[in-house]
């Protein structure tokens, strides 16, 4: 429903500026996560190499890992807007020059650079968007904005983006398909840009340089200064290391141990995302309404996740080839990493004057996971095979419900002392008595 709270007209408590926010960053991701799911087989079909794919790819994710960081701290210091079109333009100039001059003649040397250039494209635009969702959204319904803007970031890179080439690579052919996405994310650069306004963003806006460099810094300085905000960034890495890494080994798995096919896991792997962005809307308002951030992280997020992990795991063991057996866990999985969506606000809140450097923490947890998931299953898959790693990973998810004991909100932290001291008087007065 439509209200009005002063001047500013919002539906379901959210400025419609930012429901707009959503639609661009949705819209964005479309065109951003196009060729994810086949770019590698093709380039290998083609005459690459394994390892020349896999070298792309991390030269992709080693700038995003960077920009994710700079997004949070350079919205702060310069404005949400201004690192929008700072995005969509490095994304716009990579992958023209991607297909233009890499794709079309496979010239690796020009591949590596543009698409590494383009990995500064969604993190500038959707982040910096996400920050300035901290900055609008009331406190009351802040999960529930943050799960809305991870619904539409989800909605656009895994499941459009997904429909959309299998629909139209027949049609218009896989370099056809790389400059529809072009549009996609000229249509929502243009509306994001337009509804998103430079306002100021926190004690830590300046206009000198020494400011601004003070401010690039401050994502850095502020783990330092509270140390809350970074367990939160330690835990935000867990929560994308995890589930990222199950595609570079699980499925084959699945194939060479249980007969599953491709086609079998894509549509279990769609499936769990499809879940996953309908309880974005859910758990995040059972969040904000009852539960609390850290409890719904804790318990839903953290430990149904390693439960869920171990699931995944033993069900082909017991069931052997069962779709549908799957296809359930993985529905599970979705809605269970959904707990991790209030991740946002909790950290935010730690530092409400400098939500942008303490945003740019968890964006850098985000972007450090692409890095440390294929560390890991490099690592030990060798070693302790399938089943080890899986494992590893589970007890990972565990250690983050661990570390959220230590994510008490100031609010949080008075009532236990109120408690504390209550307790403590009780006490007294009981041995006075006696």
């Amino acid at each position: 429903m439509n209200t009005v709270l002063g001047k500013e007209r919002t539906i379901g408590g959210l400025p419609v500026a930012v429901v707009w926010g959503y639609v661009a960053t949705l819209l964005f991701m479309v065109g951003d996560g196009l060729e994810h799911a086949w770019l590698s087989p093709y380039l290998i079909e083609q005459g690459l190499t394994v390892q020349q794919s896999a070298t792309l790819f991390t030269a992709y994710g080693a700038v995003l890992a960077i920009a994710s960081y700079f997004s949070g701290v350079l919205t702060e210091a310069w404005g949400p807007r201004r690192v929008m079109i700072a995005g969509m333009i490095a994304w716009l100039v990579g992958q023209i020059l991607f297909i233009e001059f890499g794709l079309k003649d496979l010239n690796y040397a020009v591949m590596l650079p543009t698409y590494a250039i383009r990995g500064l494209g969604y993190p500038l635009f959707c982040y910096s968007f996400l920050v300035w969702v901290t900055y609008r959204s009331p406190e009351r319904i802040l999960a529930t904005a943050v799960g809305l803007f991870w619904a539409a970031w989800s909605g656009g890179l895994y499941v459009v983006g997904s429909y959309f080439p299998a629909f139209m690579i027949p049609k218009i052919g896989y370099i056809g398909l790389m400059w529809s996405a072009i549009i996609w994310v000229l249509i929502g650069g243009i509306v994001g840009i337009f509804v998103v306004k430079d306002t100021k963003m926190g004690k830590s806006s300046a206009n000198s340089a020494k400011d601004k460099f003070k401010s690039l810094l401050s994502g850095l300085t502020i783990c330092i200064e509270k140390p809350k905000v970074a367990i939160g960034g330690i835990v935000r890495i867990i929560n994308s290391t995890g589930i990222g890494a199950f595609p570079i080994f699980f499925p084959l798995y699945l194939s060479s141990e249980y007969g599953y096919t491709t086609e079998e896991w894509l549509q279990i792997w769609g499936t769990m995302w499809v879940a996953n962005i309908a309880f974005n809307l859910v758990i995040p308002y059972i969040s904000d309404r009852w539960l609390g951030w850290r409890n719904t992280i804790m318990w839903i997020g953290s430990v149904g996740c390693g439960v869920m992990t171990l699931v995944m795991l033993y069900t082909p063991q017991v069931f052997g080839y069962n779709f549908w057996a799957m296809m359930l866990v993985g529905i599970f999985f979705g809605i269970v990493l959904t707990g991790y969506v209030p991740l946002t606000a909790l950290v935010s809140s730690m530092a409400p004057d400098k939500k942008g450097s303490a945003m740019a923490v968890v964006n850098l947890g985000a972007g450090l996971a692409y890095f440390i998931a294929p560390a890991i299953v490099g690592a030990f898959i060798g070693s302790i095979g399938v089943h080890g790693v899986m494992w590893i990973f589970a007890l990972l998810y565990f250690v983050s419900a661990i570390l959220m004991i230590f994510m008490k909100l100031p609010n949080e932290e008075k009532q236990d002392e109120n408690v504390a001291e209550k307790q403590s008087g009780e006490r007294r007065e009981l041995a006075e008595i006696k």
